[in-house]
């Protein structure tokens, strides 16, 4: 069962979320970039207020390929409470320098890697992510004007990411720009999350608040997973 990941920037989106029927609720500042953090007591109220009614996740900011950066930032988005702490390898430099730190901390928390379609990554193995400890892998783009995930990868790419990934026991996601017209084509590659933000919002601008017939839009083509299934 695909589940529906909503990208929220405070708590009355999140409210909004949860009452949407949102599957998983994204932390993210889409005014800072493709994966901008929100600040840590941000992060904190929201948990606090959906109170496990649904997983949360949270990112760590557009970070350069530091690994004690990203080590401190892994370690303090885990302690706000989240279920998930998401973490952006942008580059080839980013994944060789991030990922020991990412080792050394997957076994204190739950850690789903992002890749982006716009920035060529090699998709080819994802063995080592899953030896580093990882949660999941999801995909994403860095860069929300030059076009959706589908414009960057195909079908047949994103169906062997998912395969790859599930064998590896890994979650799996699949986002960037993702448009309600986008979900037949994902759908039937089986992810376990497709995740959206610009979609649900007004007009279509990811730093514009939720709007609930989008959300309500998105949801009704994306089948509910049952309570026991999140």
């Amino acid at each position: 069962m695909t589940r529906l990941l909503a990208s929220v920037t405070d708590t009355l989106e999140a409210e909004q979320a949860l009452r949407g029927g949102a599957d998983l609720i994204d932390l993210k500042d889409p005014a800072r970039g493709a994966l901008g953090a929100l600040p840590c007591g941000q992060i904190r109220a929201i948990v606090t207020q959906v109170a496990g009614r649904r997983p949360v996740s949270a990112t760590i900011g557009d970070l350069p390929a530091d690994a004690d950066l990203t080590r401190d930032l892994i370690r303090a988005t885990a302690a706000t409470g989240v279920d998930y702490v998401k973490v952006g390898l942008f580059t080839d430099d980013h994944r060789a320098a991030c990922l020991p730190a990412i080792a050394d901390l997957a076994p204190t928390c739950a850690i789903v890697v992002v890749l982006f379609a716009d920035r060529a990554p090699d998709l080819r193995d994802l063995r080592p992510f899953a030896a580093a400890g990882c949660a999941g892998v999801m995909l994403d783009t860095a860069d929300k004007a030059a076009g959706g995930l589908l414009d960057h990868l195909g079908p047949d790419v994103l169906r062997a990411f998912v395969a790859q990934a599930r064998s590896l026991g890994l979650l799996c996601g699949l986002a960037g720009a993702l448009r309600l017209a986008d979900i037949p084509a994902l759908l039937p590659l089986g992810p376990d999350y497709l995740g959206f933000r610009g979609a649900l919002c007004h007009a279509d601008r990811r730093t514009a608040g939720l709007d609930p017939e989008r959300l309500d839009a998105v949801r009704r083509a994306v089948p509910s997973a049952a309570p026991g299934d999140l």
